[in-house]
């Protein structure tokens, strides 16, 4: 069969199949269960293949051609097929596991008609694969299983919630209230970086449920349905009490707390098979998991503040995560760099005892740099801990561990050497931790076990064997070995006597697989000793490099080798599987000393950062999310600022309460309005995962979570328009918001008309300033909601709306507009998007006309809550005049309206009497509109 190629010009790996063995394929495949969302690969030793759907499927994908495809058999039992090379397959498994959110992986061995099943990978559980996954590569997150049961009461769900995190070995417990939109459910997915849900296959027929399998959705995680009896709680406290370390009383008393939870805890060790593994036994910790502990988070602020990285990104420094990262340890402090932007603090002593830490690292170079030097060291000991609980006979994690652990004195010292402000915190939290850990029962008993057993000289050589001196029967196999070779070696020389060659360079020993100890002339020393070889020597192998032979003795001596050798191994596999068995009971040290390392390692990155960028970050100013406020002067955007070629302009940001609490930002398009809000949720989430922030102060009151709802991420594919879209992100935060939150909103309303859309962003505006109270950033370009801040003078106590613009500038002399980005207080006083569009090279004729249209069209004036009585000048331009009276009554009918229009059921209503509902709230608010001029404006 003829090689096909890749669009790259690889050669693909030829499908290698006679008509028998085919045949004996295909009957096999057949019979294979349906799974939609599996991706088979067979594995043919050289190379792998992938059939039916799966071929189609990775040729489009991967190969981006369909001629990579060939078919297997004839007629109507043929299969499409597709070849994959062994790098090509590492390729597709990683996209994916660790990318992708929508398959699961299967890897069958056999041939003929006999295969079978040897490894299942999901994205949440790629154990089976992860030393193809990560052999080149550091695992940047730990995947993280859900597993959820719901019931829903009058529009309020309980949830019970559990996880593993098969890398570190933890299970988590939680139960809450959540609302129709399972906000909180999204937050815990985003905090865990969850990768897979386990539900109930019930739910996906459940209108009601129907929310939840969005919000896994939004958050890239694969759903993965099981039935309902699955999720139970028998037998939980036996099964916990084997894999759980430790005594089983605490789990039972934590377990009794929960309801809801357990079932869906049986449901998630079922799913794993936690129980079958026995290396599992005791190696586990559970913990009960509270919303309260972290800054919550969704997917739409996540995406909105470019917290991770995107396949899209130019650079690195495109995403906090990729900018922030400049950790050194293998992989693990990546992971808990990652785990730590998903998990902001809320804790004023936590959050600072971070700050002072990474300021005592930005004041001492010294110490910077010496933990810099012995860090990078260290390997990954969490999977490296994690390889040896499985018991596999390798020395290679024992050895690494081993290299990391001889490293720690070295850190503890630099640690001590610092005689700083934070010295008494370093000490107590690093330097005395470690002594512990290092004491002559924990980890120097370790390092005395490989030292004494591990031949540590042959490291280098790439040999990882026990040293022959550490077993009675090793050192006299060992022994026996050195006599046979003496041996051998004094043959060699009365050969090479014996034929009147020179040893070594004509007459060679050579050891291999095929025969053992032999000699070897080239065919030109042949000749001259022929005679003598086919007497006295027993001629092997004739080759173009030589003649290869022996004699009785030599084989003899070569028979007794391979016995002695053969033990010898045996012996030595026996004692691998002791020292690893052994160096496994370490696990809990090296864990507690991974969480230090992988801990100090982010610090460090943090002040790295601090210290490396142009403009170095300042420390910031944390208060309780009751007191203080949200100040952030000179503040810049991290990500923005790193990037080649841009100067970027600072901006003060003063959220204060009672005075500029609810801030509306007006301005030109391109004018940085996005950017400067952005740049503000940055900055908080930085400060409060404990890092310097990049301004020349800051102070910052506690956020519970952070909601964003910017810029509009087309959502068609899923079969929702942007605007809805819109407005789901808005209910989240209408509905998940308090006042200890942060609020972001750009440019809301835009996907519907301009008097729904405006409408719809004055109601959310007295929401949030009159109900939510949060401190908001609106960025907005509907000019008429800046009356806000006048309405608000009028009312008796100050809710603290602000007005602020992004200033431009126009000459006078040619029209033209300049960005200035800078933020300045006040409303602005006219729409740009006629000059944008000159920025766009329009046509001349099409911007006269635009300009033309726009006055004609124009409907609010500078000054919309004119009270001025006076009448209208015959032939003036009609101005759109409201009373403050008018506008304030309007708005909250409106606001009345959209709240009983959001509280009713539709989703458990018929469409007719759903119809019925709505046309009666309209016409009841039609009925109140006869008396208010501003809310006629809608009908």
């Amino acid at each position: 069969m003829d090689t096909n190629q890749s669009p790259e010009g690889n050669k693909l790996p030829e499908l290698k199949l006679d008509a028998r063995q085919a045949q004996g394929f295909i009957s096999f495949f057949k019979k294979l269960p349906q799974e939609h969302r599996a991706v088979r690969f067979f594995d043919r030793k050289d190379y792998y293949t992938a059939h039916s759907e799966n071929a189609t499927f990775i040729a489009r994908t991967y190969y981006h051609t369909t001629t990579a495809l060939r078919q297997l058999g004839n007629g109507s039992d043929a299969l499409s097929s597709v070849s994959i090379s062994k790098s090509m397959f590492e390729t597709i498994l990683r996209d994916l596991l660790l990318e992708r959110s929508d398959h699961t992986v299967e890897l069958y061995e056999g041939s003929g008609s006999n295969w079978r099943l040897t490894k299942t990978g999901t994205p949440g559980n790629t154990g089976s694969f992860e030393d193809i996954l990560f052999a080149n590569n550091d695992m940047q997150e730990t995947p993280v299983i859900v597993s959820l049961l719901s019931i829903s009461r009058e529009n309020q769900c309980t949830v019970g919630l559990c996880f593993i995190d098969m890398t570190r070995r933890k299970l988590g417990i939680a139960e809450f209230l959540d609302d129709c939109q399972f906000t909180n459910v999204e937050s815990v997915l985003v905090a865990l970086g969850c990768k897979e849900c386990l539900v109930p296959i019930e739910s996906a027929k459940s209108v009601e449920l129907k929310p939840l399998h969005e919000a896994i959705s939004r958050c890239n995680v694969l759903l993965t349905d099981r039935k309902k009896s699955e999720f139970k709680s028998r037998d939980l406290v036996q099964d916990l009490g084997r894999i759980v370390r430790g005594s089983i009383e605490p789990v039972r008393d934590l377990l009794s707390n929960f309801d809801l939870a357990l079932g869906a805890l049986g449901a998630l060790i079922s799913y794993v098979d936690l129980l079958a593994d026995d290396s599992n036994y005791g190696s586990y910790s559970i913990e009960k998991y509270s919303l309260d502990w972290y800054m919550r988070l969704d997917s739409a602020a996540v995406r909105a503040l470019n917290v991770f990285e995107s396949k899209t990104d130019l650079n690195k420094n495109f995403s906090l995560f990729g900018l922030m990262n400049r950790t050194c340890t293998a992989g693990m402090g990546k992971r808990l760099l990652n785990r730590w932007l998903k998990q902001p603090l809320l804790d004023v002593n936590e959050i600072n005892c971070r700050l002072d830490l990474v300021q005592a690292f930005v004041e001492d170079a010294a110490i910077r740099q010496g933990l810099r030097q012995h860090l990078k060291r260290i390997s990954d000991i969490e999977r490296l801990i994690r390889v040896l609980q499985k018991k596999t006979c390798s020395l290679l994690p024992v050895i690494k561990l081993y290299q990391s652990a001889i490293r720690l004195p070295h850190i503890k010292d630099v640690l001590e050497n610092y005689q700083g402000q934070y010295s008494s915190l370093i000490n107590n939290k690093y330097v005395k931790p470690l002594e512990f850990w290092m004491q002559e029962d924990k980890l120097w008993k370790f390092t005395a076990l490989v030292e004494t057993a591990i031949d540590l000289d042959q490291i280098d050589n790439g040999e990882y064997l026990i040293s022959p001196s550490y077993g009675a029967e090793l050192c006299s196999l060992k022994d026996q070995l050195e006599e046979i070779e003496e041996q051998i070696t004094k043959l060699h020389k009365l050969t090479a006597n014996d034929l009147d060659l020179p040893i070594d360079k004509a007459l060679k020993l050579e050891k291999g697989t095929q025969y053992g100890h032999v000699f070897r002339i080239t065919k030109k020393e042949e000749q001259k000793v022929r005679k003598k070889l086919s007497g006295q020597y027993i001629v092997l192998e004739t080759r173009k490099d030589g003649v290869k032979f022996t004699n009785s003795k030599l084989k003899k001596l070569g028979d007794q080798y391979q016995k002695f050798l053969s033990e010898y191994m045996s012996c030595q596999k026996l004692m691998i599987e002791k020292v690893v068995s052994t160096s496994s009971s370490f696990s809990e040290v090296f864990e507690a000393i991974s969480g230090m390392l992988s801990e100090l390692d982010v610090l460090l990155s943090f002040a790295d950062l601090a210290t490396s960028c142009p403009v170095p970050y300042v420390r910031p100013e944390i208060t309780t999310s009751e007191q203080g406020d949200i100040i952030l002067e000179g503040s810049r955007h991290p990500c923005l600022e790193a990037q080649d070629e841009v100067n970027f302009i600072p901006n003060d940001c003063t959220l204060v309460r009672g005075k500029s609490w609810f801030q509306i930002i007006t301005g030109p398009n391109m004018g940085g309005k996005s950017t400067f809000i952005r740049q503000v949720g940055v900055n908080v989430l930085m400060a409060q995962v404990g890092c310097f922030v990049p301004c020349d102060r800051a102070t910052v009151s506690v956020r519970d979570c952070i909601f964003a709802r910017v810029g509009a991420g087309d959502c068609q594919l899923r079969g929702v328009s942007t605007f809805m879209q819109e407005m789901l992100e808005t209910a989240s935060i209408l509905k998940g918001a308090s006042e200890k939150s942060l609020v972001i909103i750009d440019e809301l309303g835009r996907g519907t008309s301009t008097y729904d859309g405006f409408g719809l962003a004055w109601a959310i505006c007295e929401h949030l300033v009159e109900v939510i109270k949060a401190p908001t950033l609106f960025a907005t370009h509907f000019h008429e909601l800046t009356a806000l801040e006048q309405k608000n003078e009028h009312e008796s106590r100050s809710l603290g709306v602000a007005n602020y613009h992004v200033k431009a500038h126009i000459d006078p002399s040619n029209k033209k507009l300049t960005m200035l980005y800078k933020v300045e207080p006040g409303a602005c006083d006219q729409s740009f998007g006629i000059h944008v569009a000159e920025f766009a090279n329009f046509p001349e004729e099409v911007i006269s006309l635009a300009k033309a249209k726009a006055e004609e069209l124009e409907d609010f004036s500078s000054t919309p809550l004119s009270c001025d009585d006076s009448k209208e000048e015959v032939g003036s331009k009609r101005k759109r005049i409201f009373s403050p009276e008018d506008l304030t009554s309007g708005a909250a009918r409106a606001r009345q309206f959209l709240e009983e229009f959001s509280a009713l059921p539709l989703d458990q209503m018929d469409l007719n009497v759903a119809l019925d509902h709505v046309a009666q709230l309209r016409s009841e608010l039609e009925k109140d509109a006869a008396t208010n001029p501003w809310l006629q404006q809608f009908f």
